[in-house]
């Protein structure tokens, strides 16, 4: 019986090491929510627009791979004021001038205008929402067309470039197009550049997440999985690649299981230097030669200045408010100089100083914990802001990642959004190493027992 008593006592230190890394991480772990908005309200109030300030956030969804339980909500005074979730998936999220806000979805269950997929299909596109109508927030309108599936085929992004006129990203296809009274007047196809596969529609190719316009015919193009961003001119083309193919490794983008591929075979792909850029989103042009850039895969913010014919990274944040940045998929430069973070993983919403401050912070909602994008009202996001001034020792290359673990804790977080947002690599290795003691002590009480 020494066998068995063994194991048992095994299996009770596991349970105890597992509860105890629990209960220490819920303790300690930083406080997700600081203060309340930091935006001008007596300027606010003076232009009128006082019942519009507020943070706006798009949420990617809840359930299983981000998906479903998607909702937009506007965050007032440490507060959800309204918040729609009609959709698997909202996006990108901007408020017209009208007070109504557009955003980007992606939702499944139709049964009509599925051509060529069969019903149901899934559909993606944008939507307006009035979030002040009588019954509540209500879906006024949208703009769909099917997709193959629901994962990485959505459209992320939408910017109304005028009245009836509104330009997309569009994953589906890898292009951005331009809609003007529900039908495409113009669009650019990435086939253009990169080397395409036989059908787009059947690869997570390039993962264009973000188009956002700089001049009127001038767009600035996010293409996440080569690491770049391109300037895409009407009736040129592409004009500019920020984070160009130097002839770095292509690893970064086409190994471990990533997503472009060699499609023609000629041992070679468009990839772009992961120290400065490694899937990103959101970029937000702040002027001629300069950038601001959720840096997902290097879990920062980095801003990038262009120098020498380069863009290289001037100003970066990596923590903020006793967390490390854990895939953020925005950053806003905001008019009073600060910078609005959408910091995915670790399910928050915050504003720092440049030098590392965080005047306000807010933690998502349980029933869309995981955030896509934000904007700060009034104002919102725009093309043209303020640059920071290179701070010298303020950017490193940033490799955070624990080999294998990292990568089975964003795997973890699609299985179960619900994970604590306090959960880490750490929390991980001791997770599994409890499992395999109460595994061992199992067996041993079980053989004995026999």
């Amino acid at each position: 019986m020494e066998r068995a008593s063994r194991g048992v006592a095994l299996v009770a230190v596991s349970l105890l090491l597992f509860s105890s890394m629990l209960v220490v991480g819920a303790v300690t772990a930083p406080d997700r929510g600081v203060g309340g908005e930091s935006y001008d309200t007596a300027n606010a109030s003076a232009n009128g627009s006082s019942n519009v300030t507020g943070t706006l956030v798009g949420s990617h969804g809840g359930g299983p791979g981000w998906h479903g339980k998607g909702s937009v909500y506007l965050v007032r005074n440490g507060s959800i004021a309204w918040q729609e979730g009609s959709a698997d998936s909202y996006f990108d999220v901007t408020r017209l001038p009208n007070g109504t806000v557009m955003a980007g979805f992606m939702h499944s269950g139709y049964e009509t205008g599925c051509a060529p997929y069969d019903a149901p299909c899934t559909k993606t596109g944008f939507r307006i929402i009035d979030p002040h109508a009588a019954g509540g927030p209500t879906v006024l309108s949208e703009y769909a067309f099917p997709v193959r599936t629901g994962k990485n085929s959505e459209t992320h992004d939408v910017e109304r470039l005028e009245p009836g006129v509104f330009l997309l990203s569009d994953m589906e296809h890898e292009r951005i197009f331009i809609v003007e009274d529900g039908k495409v007047t113009w669009q650019w196809n990435a086939s253009q550049f990169y080397d395409p596969p036989p059908d787009a529609t059947k690869h997570d190719w390039l993962h264009i997440n973000d188009v956002d316009a700089i001049s009127d015919t001038r767009y600035l193009v996010s293409v996440r999985n080569s690491n770049q961003l391109l300037i895409v001119e009407r009736g040129e083309g592409v004009v500019e690649v920020v984070n160009e193919d130097r002839g770095t490794d292509d690893e970064a983008c086409s190994g471990g299981g990533k997503q472009l591929l060699d499609f023609d075979d000629d041992g070679k792909v468009r990839c772009g230097d992961p120290s400065v850029m490694d899937h990103q989103h959101n970029p937000q042009w702040l002027g001629p030669g300069a950038i601001l850039v959720a840096d997902s895969g290097n879990d920062r913010v980095v801003e990038l200045h262009k120098r020498d014919g380069r863009w290289v990274p001037v100003w970066s944040l990596e923590s903020a408010g006793g967390m490390d940045l854990h895939w953020p998929r925005d950053a806003d430069r905001l008019d009073n100089g600060n910078t609005l973070v959408t910091d995915t993983l670790n399910k928050r919403v915050f504003e720092v100083t440049k030098n590392g401050t965080v005047v306000w912070s807010t933690g998502t909602p349980s029933n869309s914990p995981i955030p896509y994008e934000a904007e700060r009202l009034p104002e919102g996001e725009r093309a043209g802001a303020t640059p920071y001034e290179a701070s010298g020792d303020g950017v490193r290359t940033v490799d955070n990642d624990v080999p294998g673990l990292s990568l089975a804790l964003i795997g973890l977080r699609a299985v179960a959004p619900q994970t604590p947002f306090w959960f880490v690599e750490t929390h991980l290795a001791l997770s599994l190493v409890a499992l395999v003691g109460v595994v061992v002590g199992s067996v041993d009480w079980f053989r004995q027992r026999r």
